[in-house]
């Protein structure tokens, strides 16, 4: 009986699980597969701008000069008055030497001095003294050669040879003692001009700076002895090192590809990075000249440093403007495909159908390139993942916003890739 019971049981749940399976069966909706549409494509307008080609380097700033700076004479330092550091000005004095035997010698060449101009007065003394002899010889000899003409015979010719002879040797007389005021003189000039030098020699016991600039190293205290900067040894000890820092010099390597557009003058921008601060400068100066090893040219930028912000060593980068372009139809580089030697665009039409162009390319920047011919403003290009599609597909454009310029930093500011102007940290 028990056994029956589970059987009818059983029976009706596989009837009721029956049933329920037909039901939910009858009300399923059958699922429809749905047809594909076209594929997506990233899409940029061609618009009119600006475009700068530009340059990027690095270099390292240098001061404008460097110079150890030596004594003109040997002595011990006296007094030193600067150290690492300091700034100075062109004819401050950086040292104080002592040099004892210079003073004996400006004693010395002054008496050599007063010694001369004694001279010169006695050489005069002299020429007056033989003028006067002279005179009154040649005058004595006139009268006796007068007499002798209006009445011969009464001065003996003795006595006029006599004093025709004591003419002429007071006449030779005056000339000797001319001579010798002469000599006296430039033995003057001789002597003044030793003590100029010497006076001249002790004036450089008073070393000044050259110019204006920064002590970068000092190498000698007081009391030491320090040798003249003009002896042969080449292990002379300078004072000091100055730097001219007011100035610096940026030296830039320009690959060979790019020397044709370096010009003196050309605008550069300059960020130091360990400053965070960014400088104009220009092209200055450049070597006309390839490194044969590197096949590059080195270029200097002059960047104005008065209040010494930059240090020498310090890193920068570099924009140098090459050329520019402006009102020109502007792509995204990625836009363009090389195949072979010619440029492609892939262009949508207005059924967004896919078609290939070749354009001419010109100015080519970071992120934009100029298009010279193909392309006009307003038409739509590919961005990206050309190889994707095919001439006469129809694709889904999604617009992508571009910006329609590319320049390089100007003073006060940089351009950004969005158009806009971000504030910068001005140059000096």
């Amino acid at each position: 009986m028990q056994k029956r019971v589970w059987f009818i049981v059983s029976a009706t749940a596989v009837v009721i699980i029956g049933i329920l399976v037909v039901l939910h069966a009858r009300h399923q909706t059958p699922q429809v597969e749905a047809a594909p549409g076209p594929p997506a494509a990233q899409v940029a307008v061609v618009q009119r701008g600006s475009i700068d080609q530009v340059l990027a380097l690095a270099g390292q700033f240098q001061p404008y000069q460097e110079i150890d700076i030596h004594p003109k004479v040997s002595g011990f330092i006296r007094h030193i008055y600067v150290d690492i550091g300091d700034r100075v000005h062109k004819g401050e004095t950086i040292a104080v030497l002592e040099v004892p035997e210079l003073k004996a010698q400006v004693t010395e060449t002054g008496f050599e001095v007063q010694r001369a101009q004694d001279e010169i007065t006695r050489a005069q003394h002299n020429v007056a003294r033989a003028v006067a002899t002279h005179g009154a010889l040649h005058a004595d000899y006139q009268r006796l050669l007068q007499t002798s003409q209006v009445q011969p015979g009464l001065v003996a010719q003795q006595e006029l040879d006599d004093a025709q002879a004591k003419d002429l040797s007071s006449g030779a007389a005056v000339d000797a003692a001319q001579a010798a005021l002469a000599a006296a003189q430039k033995g003057l000039q001789a002597a003044r001009a030793d003590n100029q030098r010497v006076n001249a020699l002790e004036n450089y016991t008073n070393v000044v700076a050259p110019l204006d600039g920064v002590i970068v190293w000092r190498y000698a205290d007081t009391g030491a002895l320090i040798q003249g900067g003009t002896t042969s040894n080449s292990q002379t000890l300078p004072i000091v090192r100055l730097a001219q820092s007011g100035l610096m010099r940026l030296r830039l390597p320009v690959p060979e590809q790019y020397v044709q557009y370096i010009h003196l003058g050309d605008p550069v921008r300059v960020h130091v990075d360990a400053i965070n601060r960014s400088f104009d400068g220009s092209v200055v100066r450049f070597t006309r000249q390839l490194n044969f090893e590197t096949r590059t040219m080195e270029t200097e930028i002059d960047v104005a440093n008065p209040t010494l912000a930059i240090d020498a060593g310090m890193y920068a980068d570099a924009l140098l403007q090459l050329a520019r372009a402006d009102n020109v139809p502007t792509i995204p580089i990625g836009a363009m495909v090389l195949n072979g030697k010619e440029y492609e665009v892939y262009v949508l039409d207005s059924d967004n159908r896919v078609h290939i162009r070749l354009v001419q390319p010109g100015i080519e920047g970071t992120h934009l390139v100029q298009i010279v011919s193909g392309l006009e403003p307003g038409d739509r290009v590919i961005m990206a993942a050309q190889e994707k599609y095919a001439e006469n597909e129809q694709v889904t454009p999604v617009m992508q916003k571009t910006p329609a310029s590319e320049v390089a930093p100007q003073s006060g500011g940089v351009i950004d890739m969005s158009g806009q102007l971000s504030s910068g940290n001005g140059g000096q």
